[in-house]
């Protein structure tokens, strides 16, 4: 196993402001193009910036934002949305029906090549088929299927103003966006912090949030200790007693909703780049593998807390119940990958391979990657792993299907419906289908879906297709990942299930 030097930020201290909320999170957001965002810290920051028509609570309800009513035409192939009077954006525009069809198509243009979540993932999830204003605060969403999540993916799809997105470039919008959202961006310094200031003073409490850059989790920790930022993401296992005790701060757990995996890439060219990448292309050796890996010794000595294994892509309790997680048993894994043709070699290694993965970015991941790739090495898989950093290199890499043979994601869930889950493989040629696998017949159980006239209709093909996801893996399959949030005493701070950090609610509880 590789060794990995880390090397902490220097440290930034600055006055904590009566009327600011600084953060400390583990990337940098690599776009603000609403459009083009894909990552959850990116978002995060971003729906300061840019409001939806409706979002989702913590507690699931999916509720007014932007808008302020909706009606699902019978068919349930279009949402037609009304939005609040006196909307606008913080140049001063006025936001109509025109700018919400707008930045519903603009994402979907095919001449501007997005990939982000909106497009990648919401509108080959929904089949999005065009969005029109009917009136000045009449938008119709226009959906190629009914599906009976479509209302919950609509709602991640931010909104912007069509004249000042018009007059820009591609270049700009990434770097100055034009929002719609309680704050604007103040100031992007690379690598180092996001400034948000506040622009409507009755939709947030903080004058300013500043989101700084702290991949390693030790200065994070450090950091809020020291009074320096008052909420952290991804608080290490080895720092939880550190924080609790400082009188200064709080650890804050919740059990997350991001499926932990790692992707075997299924596409033509990494089978045909390495022998490992073509092995991986044979259901027998993923499904070997899975008996490889000891999810519940990662999660309780890297972790720190007792998981039981995903046994899917569905965060319970929405999962198939009848699918009992694989377990860990290296002979049945090492008696798999004989019997599919991949015995050990004289120098005991099988085949070799390579496997990507994150630094920063989730919970202890590098050292988590570093795990697995043992554990596959012990079993005769010599496995390199390749830690790479997250927004300026590993992002485009999965965002482009380039990541593998093998890597390291996160995924974000929710429990809202388990078909919010599964949406991660809408279709073949998904944006977050980053393994590129096609079974048929996973994805013609979509249809099935669409067609389901009733809950129990529709839960007979939700638990058939998560059979077919468990027996043909495209993931080894991993943990739903616990979240650590490190809260000072001077804001009052919920963490959610579902890793949205937002903060328009929260309070500074003293100086």
């Amino acid at each position: 196993m590789a060794g990995v030097a880390v090397f902490a930020a220097p440290t930034l201290v600055m006055a904590q402001s009566a009327d600011t909320i600084t953060v400390g999170i583990s990337a940098d957001a690599n776009t603000f193009d609403p459009a083009a965002i894909s990552s959850r810290d990116n978002s995060n920051i971003a729906k300061h910036i840019f409001g939806t028509l409706y979002e989702i609570t913590p507690a699931g309800e999916i509720v007014p934002d932007l808008a302020e009513s909706y009606v699902e035409a019978e068919d349930g192939k279009s949402y037609t949305y009304t939005l609040r009077e006196g909307l606008v954006c913080e140049d001063g525009e006025a936001l109509t029906a025109e700018d919400a069809a707008y930045s519903f198509n603009r994402a979907a243009d095919p001449a501007n090549a997005f990939t982000g979540n909106t497009p990648g993932f919401v509108y080959s999830s929904i089949q999005f088929a065009g969005a029109e204003a009917i009136s000045d605060r009449e938008v119709k969403i226009n959906l190629g299927q009914k599906n009976p999540v479509s209302f919950g993916l609509i709602a991640e799809v931010f909104i912007h103003c069509k004249d000042s997105y018009e007059a820009m470039s591609l270049e700009d919008a990434a770097s100055k966006p034009v929002g719609s959202g309680p704050y604007k961006l103040a100031s992007w310094d690379r690598g180092s912090q996001v400034v948000l200031e506040r622009v409507k003073e009755d939709e947030a409490n903080a004058q300013n949030i500043i989101w700084r850059i702290i991949p390693e989790a030790s200065t994070r920790s450090a950091e809020l200790i020291a009074g320096n930022v008052d909420i952290i993401t991804n608080v290490a296992p080895d720092q939880l007693d550190a924080v609790n005790n400082s009188g200064n701060a709080e650890v804050k757990a919740v059990q997350g909703t991001r499926r932990i995996y790692v992707g075997f890439n299924q596409r033509e060219d990494f089978a045909e780049g390495s022998e490992g990448g073509k092995a991986i292309q044979d259901t027998a050796v993923r499904v070997a593998l899975q008996y490889a890996v000891d999810v519940p010794a990662i999660c309780s000595q890297l972790l720190n807390f007792e998981c039981t294994r995903a046994n899917g892509l569905v965060n319970p309790p929405n999962d198939n119940k009848s699918l009992s997680p694989y377990p860990y048993d290296p002979e049945m894994a090492e008696k798999l990958l004989d019997e599919a043709g991949y015995p050990r070699g004289e120098d005991g290694v099988r085949f070799e391979i390579t496997m990507q993965a994150p630094r920063g970015r989730y919970l202890n991941d590098a050292n988590v990657a570093l795990a697995v790739g043992q554990y596959l090495s012990d079993i005769g898989v010599q496995t390199n792993v390749e830690l790479l950093e997250w927004a300026s290199v590993y992002v485009p890499l999965i965002s482009a299907h380039d990541a593998g043979p093998m890597f390291l994601l996160g995924s974000g869930g929710g429990t809202w419906s388990p078909l919010y889950d599964m949406t991660d493989l809408s279709t073949p040629d998904a944006g977050t289908n980053y393994t590129d696998w096609s079974n048929p017949e996973w994805f013609d159980g979509w249809a099935e879906i669409a067609a389901a006239t009733t809950d129990e209709e529709r839960r007979v093909v939700i638990d058939r297709m998560l059979e077919v996801f468990y027996n043909d893996p495209p993931w080894l399959m991993l943990y739903f990942q616990p979240d650590f949030y490190g809260v000072s005493k001077r804001v009052d701070f919920q963490p959610r299930r579902d890793e949205k950090v937002y903060l328009f609610d929260t309070k500074i509880a003293s100086n």
